[in-house]
């Protein structure tokens, strides 16, 4: 996993290199930005988290928030703010906010919530890989190893998935061993994890 680095999003220029400076003493890697525009425009999307200001000039950091959210993956925020208020504080948390910290903040609360965001970026990529893992596995299966899989996470035994592939025991179970070697599963529990990474166990279910 790539190096976590801290993005600093505040147009106070003041601010902006205190805090990276305290980030690069405690031996965080850290970048500024003085606008969500320009943060925007770098197009980052990597391994870390972000340090926002709520009120800047232009885009504020809640609007940011929102069009950061629809992207597929984006570092966890923690908000920096002198402004806060209730609602604006409930709707960024919804939103997936990993922290709001009002300013002016101590340097130990703010390597606190930095390295609790970085974790939940880690966590979160590390999902991610498993996922991706999952998904390449499953498309090495042919046809008929995707059949026999699809009918064991249902619970079919081997003589019943012969029965409804019109094929006899002893293929299926060729086919059943190719099946956990390549999805990697040792354990029919370890194949229907599997099953559930892909979104498959619910349609797994309905065909019970």
């Amino acid at each position: 996993m790539t190096q976590p680095i801290v993005y600093v999003v505040d147009d106070d220029d003041d601010l902006r290199n205190a805090i990276i400076r305290a980030l690069d003493l405690n031996g965080y890697s850290a970048e500024g930005f003085s606008s969500a525009e320009s943060f925007l425009e770098a197009g980052i999307s990597g391994h870390g988290c972000i340090l926002l200001d709520v009120r800047m000039a232009g885009m504020s950091g809640f609007q940011l928030q929102e069009l950061l959210m629809a992207r597929e993956f984006t570092p966890p925020i923690v908000f920096l703010t002198g402004h806060a208020d209730i609602p604006s504080t409930v709707t960024a948390m919804k939103l997936g906010a990993s922290n709001i910290l009002t300013k002016p903040v101590s340097t130990e609360l703010l390597l606190q919530a930095v390295e609790a965001a970085i974790l939940e970026s880690s966590n979160h990529l590390q999902g991610r890989l498993k996922v991706k893992d999952v998904q390449n596995r499953y498309e090495t299966l042919t046809q008929r190893e995707r059949e026999v899989y699809e009918l064991v996470i249902r619970g079919r035994l081997n003589k019943q998935i012969a029965y409804e592939l019109g094929t006899t025991e002893r293929t299926i179970k060729a086919h059943r061993h190719q099946v956990m070697s390549k999805m990697g599963a040792v354990t029919v529990q370890n194949l229907m994890h599997t099953a559930n990474i892909l979104g498959k166990l619910e349609s797994a279910e309905e065909g019970l």
